[in-house]
């Protein structure tokens, strides 16, 4: 039954006015939700700022980035040069006269082609310098002899080549035709007289290990031209680079030179002469400095329009008052105005270089007096921004801290300097002699990691003659060489020393033994076979060393320095200060990790949504309840007006036919 029908009651319309006016608590709920869903877009635009600002500090928070130079030649044809951050500023003459080169022999038998057969055996391949006579070859200690052996399936001119190449032993082989015939031409990879070649052969299927036959035809030995088979070509001769420096003269054994200028790689292209000029590159810290101005001052813009209270049409913002907001400026601002007492580097405060407060609660910068301090040489503009220590020791190395570190002046105490672990023999007699298959495998275990060696046979007129050829075979050893250790063997008054390349307890010397070890050791003294750590105080507490590191304890726990030489006793102080970049990305890094302060507020912020979802749907629930009863009530009031309609109706006419009734319309 249609509401209204058989009476003048508008239903529908008394249902929905009344409808209208319960409606209210659902229109509170939607303005509730909507000031929370305006709460997270100003959450999202705070994330975002904060986000942009974070990288920003980021970009300065580490010590490389103030380290920075650049370095340029006048004649950029002559060498390339690349600076690393440990190199100073300065004008450099430079003036080149030779380049390093790698010496190249080649067979003096022109085979008739690639496959005819030389023969198989083995070569080995020793690394050394000839004397300028060619009288005498001194082995590279710092290269072992290597061997290759060259199986009979390998025997042919172009199977030779190729297991050269494929042993990687610090030589390469090429096949050349000359118009005569192939040649067999090996290059040693590293160039530099120290790295002049020696070949011998032995095990030769063909002849004797001497003669001009089978595999013999690529022995070669610059002091001995008639049992050498290979030639050296004119020109060929293995050269070290020769130049000087502001008139230093130098030699190099390579073209990439590496170690004559602090911090810097110059690699020559050509002989000449040229100015080299290294310098800070001041340009990127000044960006770096300028867009942090500019990312808080996005920051504070973006703070300002989220919290700030309107007075002229007194309304407040989306984030009015909201704790969370105020918590980050106070923290922002805590950081910001703490001045740094403990820095090293001269600066204390952000006003030091430049960078200020301004009324409206903006950065800014002034670019000059930035300037200014990065290029002053006592002034150290990282220890303003990054979390470094400095050292009043030039042998007290500062290598990192931790978040734990705090902030302060630490003296340093040495009490036990680090010592590798060595093994020490005693004097022996010479010339000695090394003889293969009697005294010429030495077995021994270094850092932990044990190898066993061949020693290279042949007579050794002094100590330092057999330390160097011991050397070069240690360090030979794939077992060692694989690892990155290596020993260096010294002579002494006659007696030999083997001593591991590490430091601290870590380092050992121990178990050599074999038929070399008696020969070339005779009794052996292991009372310094293992090494010792570096022990101390920093801040007059007790360190934790570790080879050449002490690591802090107490206050300044985390903090790491290197003890690279010096003496024991008092060595200065170290001035660590966690700078405004290193605490600034700390900070904010917090804020914007998960379950932390901005996630936390969102978190309840959404939960507060959903809660207004549940909200609602009990009052839709209550609603229709309501609005069910109402149109039941109305619904029978408006059959109870039809009905007394039709009943007036039926009076009316009932009376109408009565006798002597008027109707008074």
């Amino acid at each position: 039954m249609a509401l209204g029908v058989g009476s003048t009651l508008d239903v529908n319309s008394l249902v929905t006015q009344l409808m209208a006016a319960e409606q209210q608590p659902i229109t509170a709920l939607a303005t509730k939700e909507a000031k929370y869903q305006s709460q997270l877009t100003a959450y999202g635009s705070l994330k975002g700022a904060l986000s942009t600002f974070q990288s920003s500090v980021a970009a300065l928070a580490y010590p490389a980035k103030f380290s920075a130079v650049t370095a340029g030649l006048t004649d950029t044809t002559l060498a390339s040069v690349i600076a690393s951050p440990n190199a100073k500023s300065g004008s450099y003459s430079l003036n080149v006269t030779q380049l390093a080169q790698s010496q190249k022999l080649q067979s003096s038998t022109a085979f008739t082609a690639t496959s005819a057969t030389i023969g198989s055996g083995t070569l080995s391949i020793s690394f050394g310098t000839y004397n300028a006579g060619l009288t005498s070859f001194a082995l590279n200690p710092d290269k072992a002899t290597k061997t290759i052996t060259i199986a009979p399936g390998q025997s042919s001119l172009s199977g030779v080549q190729d297991a050269i190449n494929a042993a990687n032993v610090g030589v390469s082989a090429n096949i050349i035709n000359d118009g005569t015939g192939n040649r067999l031409v090996i290059t040693s990879t590293d160039s530099g007289v120290a790295n002049a070649l020696k070949i011998t052969v032995s095990a030769d299927s063909v002849g004797s290990n001497t003669d001009d036959t089978g595999l013999s035809q690529l022995a070669y030995d610059g002091t001995s031209p008639s049992t050498s088979q290979m030639t050296q070509p004119t020109g060929m001769e293995p050269k070290d680079a020769v130049l000087t420096i502001d008139g230093i003269a130098i030699n190099k054994p390579s073209n990439t030179i590496a170690d004559a200028i602090t911090g810097m790689t110059v690699n020559l292209l050509k002989t000449g002469t040229t100015s080299l000029t290294v310098k800070q590159d001041t340009t990127t810290v000044q960006s770096a400095v300028q867009t942090l101005v500019t990312a808080y001052n996005a920051l504070n813009k973006t703070i300002t329009a989220l919290s700030q209270y309107d007075l002229a049409n007194k309304k407040a913002a989306v984030l009015t008052g909201d704790s969370t907001v105020n918590s980050i400026k106070s923290r922002l601002n805590t950081i910001f105005n703490t001045p740094l007492s403990t820095a090293g580097g001269g600066l204390t405060t952000l006003s030091g270089i430049g960078i200020a407060f301004q009324r409206d609660g903006t950065l800014a910068l002034d670019t000059t007096k930035l300037s200014t301090v990065l290029n002053d040489s006592t002034k150290d503009v990282s220890t303003l921004f990054a979390a470094v220590g400095k050292s009043s020791d030039s042998l007290i190395r500062f290598n990192n801290s931790t978040t734990d570190t705090k902030n302060g002046i630490y003296a340093i105490n040495v009490t036990q300097l680090a010592t590798q672990g060595r093994a020490i023999g005693t004097v022996l007699n010479f010339p000695l002699t090394i003889t293969s298959g009697i005294n010429d495998t030495l077995s021994l275990q270094i850092n932990g990691i044990t190898a066993t060696v061949k020693l290279t046979s042949g007579t050794y007129a002094s100590a330092s003659d057999l330390a160097t050829q011991v050397q070069s075979n240690i360090n030979g050893a794939s077992a060692l060489s694989s690892s990155k250790t290596t020993v260096v063997v010294s002579a002494t008054a006659g007696a030999l020393t083997i001593a591991s390349n590490l430091y601290g307890s870590g380092s050992t010397v121990s178990t050599i033994a074999d038929t070399a070890s008696g020969s070339i050791l005779g009794t052996i003294d292991y009372t310094n076979g293992t090494g010792l750590d570096t022990n101390g105080t920093i801040g007059s507490v007790a360190a934790t060393g570790s080879g050449q590191s002490l690591i802090g304890t107490g206050d300044a726990k985390g903090i790491s320095i290197s003890v690279i030489g010096g003496s024991t006793g008092s060595r200065g102080t170290v001035n660590f200060a966690r700078g405004y970049a290193y605490e600034l990305n700390n900070l904010v890094g917090s804020m914007l990790s998960s379950n932390n302060l901005i996630d936390s507020r969102v978190g309840g912020i959404n939960a507060s949504i959903t809660q207004v979802g549940k909200d609602r749907g009990r009052v839709n629930l209550h609603l229709a309840s309501i609005e069910k009863s109402y149109r039941t009530q109305f619904t029978a009031l408006d059959g109870m007006l039809s009905s007394m309609n039709q009943t007036s109706n039926f009076l009316t006419q009932q009376l109408a036919n009565l006798p002597g009734f008027t109707n008074s319309k």
